[in-house]
């Protein structure tokens, strides 16, 4: 990959235009399994410079507390609790804002380079409660002013948090600084539920299962608060490693590792495969990586927990995220690796010993999903509008696995029509083509399509947008993935697997009036722990769901990329034509 420019597949575009959907997907994922993405040099250098300037920022909140003082006096201020209180909120804020997952090119967000913020303070975006029947208050899916009061309140409750002082010492903590004020933690909890209940889009945004669960954790007291923030992280990292425990993490290991900016060598590349190019199933190295990870995951938390400090507590801390390769996507482009090395929260407080409150090493899972590189078009006023267009649109997570896609025309709303669709940005395939131009820009959507089918799931998905196109000319029809519409649409898209559901579908619906044929939607679910097949379902967003069934995990993990003809097994429903 150069430095400024991107190292894209060469092939002779004239030809290659000519082949089917699989025939094209095949060079590119050649080149994805040697190259990666080819991303400039220079996007990454952006996004270790976003580190440095987070943990910098960091540092600094943490020195505005009474009591805590010297820039690199560390040493003397580091175990304080308060230290961890705010690094946590600080990150929370961090996310929310949008400076997190799904931040920048790497997430295909180029003009601008984040959404969240610019979403959630503006009223009339869409919105997903999760309970919307159950909840009193929480129906509908349009932001009102309630919502933008509640997410501002968040954001500035947060930030007066991370100003405010300690309580005072407290001895059994050996700390002389103390913790944030109970009422501001409590607000803070009280807040982000209210929100999330309105809105689940900016509670998952929050990390809410990570840090509105530490957060937490701080309304206990003493030594309570630390045992409460390691079971916390006991059951985050296993948690993890659970939901790799699957024959869809080495294709994961095999693509995240093909896209690495840290490997450089195409030989090094190449082993992660099984026979490169022709076998481009995970090989050897790419299960011992998988395995290996894994295990580190699983098993060194447990002996943080368990172990009673000393040596081999400090060096289990120091290398469980430098051991662990197993989610370097959640690192380059997710929330905030900088704060997983900031503190640990177990070399000094064994569990079963009173804790001198040392901060903490926060490894924090990633939710799922990487940028995939899918086409867009917008009807401008007077213009005929494209017979149809296909937009996968849904992407869900579960045991180290990610599922769902969703198929939509390719004039995504109409202008004119004044209850469209608020967004911030174009879709990020229309700027892709402000940067390569038309043709240019197939290039890398193709390569985010072969990126799909590196995955296991892929395979399933580009099989399953055969059938929800059947009847109908597929060439009239753009893919996208699913993550892409909620990136549009929702402001956020790190967690579409809980956002690219019917709900979705009904609120686009709603805004855009999509004609029947007009937009085909395929939701592949993540495999269940107990079962060995995914469920599919087939939707039409006018009409509804015309088909469901499932696909088996065995048929998926023993295919090629540009397989697209997976066996399918039809529970109810048939295409409609």
């Amino acid at each position: 990959m150069g430095f400024l420019k991107p190292d894209l597949p060469v092939v002779d575009l004239a030809e290659w235009s000519k082949g089917t959907r699989a025939e094209k997907i095949r060079p590119m994922a050649k080149h994805w399994a040697e190259i990666g993405f080819g991303t400039p040099v220079v996007l990454h250098l952006f996004y270790v410079v976003k580190i440095v300037l987070y943990v910098l920022v960091g540092w600094l909140l943490v020195l505005t507390t009474d009591g805590i003082d010297g820039f690199t006096n560390v040493g003397a201020w580091w175990t304080e609790p308060i230290v961890f209180q705010k690094i946590v909120l600080y990150t929370m804020l961090f996310e929310v804002v949008g400076l997190g997952c799904g931040f920048g090119p790497l997430n295909n967000r180029f003009f601008p380079p984040l959404g969240s913020i610019l979403y959630w303070l503006r009223p009339s975006t869409i919105r997903q409660p999760p309970w919307p029947t159950r909840v009193p208050l929480t129906a509908g899916d349009t932001r009102t002013p309630v919502d933008v009061v509640l997410y501002a309140a968040l954001l500035v409750m947060i930030t007066i948090a991370l100003f405010s002082n300690g309580t005072g010492p407290i001895p059994a903590l050996d700390s002389a600084v103390g913790t944030l004020p109970m009422w501001l933690i409590a607000v803070i909890v009280v807040i982000l539920v209210l929100v999330g209940l309105r809105d689940k889009t900016i509670f998952l945004a929050a990390r809410g299962e990570v840090y509105a669960t530490l957060t937490v954790t701080f309304l206990f007291s003493g030594v309570d608060m630390i045992v409460a923030a390691k079971l916390v992280f006991l059951v985050i990292w296993i948690g993890a490693a659970t939901s790799k425990l699957n024959k869809h993490f080495p294709f994961v290991m095999a693509t995240m590792m093909s896209n690495s900016p840290v490997i450089r060598t195409r030989r090094l590349k190449r082993k992660f495969f099984e026979h490169f190019p022709d076998d481009l199933r995970p090989g050897r190295l790419a299960r011992i990586f998988a395995h290996v990870s894994t295990a580190i995951e699983m098993l060194v938390p447990l002996l943080l927990f368990f172990s009673g400090g000393g040596w081999l507590t400090a060096v289990a801390g120091d290398h469980h995220d430098l051991l662990s390769p197993g989610d370097p996507h959640g690192h380059t482009d997710g929330s905030s690796a900088g704060m997983e090395r900031l503190h640990d929260l177990w070399g000094d407080h064994p569990v079963h010993r009173p804790c001198r409150d040392r901060p903490v090493r926060c490894r924090q899972p990633c939710a799922g999903g990487n940028p995939v590189r899918r086409r867009r078009r917008y009807r401008r006023p007077g213009k005929p509008v494209p017979d149809q267009g296909l937009v996968p649109l849904r992407h869900a997570v579960l045991r180290g696995q990610l599922g769902h896609h969703a198929l939509v025309r390719q004039t995504f709303c109409v202008p004119e029509d004044r209850r469209r669709i608020i967004s911030i940005a174009a879709m990020p395939a229309a700027q892709l083509e402000r940067v390569y131009g038309k043709e240019g820009a197939q290039i890398p959507l193709y390569l985010g399509y072969a990126f799909r089918a590196m995955n296991t799931h892929g395979r399933a998905l580009f099989t399953l947008a055969h059938r929800a196109m059947a009847g109908h000319p597929e060439e009239s029809y753009v893919l996208t993935d699913g993550e892409r519409i909620c990136s549009m649409a929702m402001g956020w898209n790190f967690g579409d697997g809980h956002l690219s559901n019917e709900q979705l579908i009904e609120a686009l619906q709603e805004r855009c009036h999509f004609e029947p044929g007009e937009v085909r939607i395929v939701l592949l679910d993540a495999q269940p722990i107990h079962k060995s097949t995914q469920a599919y379902r087939l939707v039409d967003a006018a009409t509804g769901e015309f088909e469901r069934g499932s696909v088996q995990v065995a048929d998926m993990v023993t295919r090629q990329p540009w397989d697209d003809t997976v066996p399918i097994r039809v529970d109810s429903g048939q295409s409609v034509r």
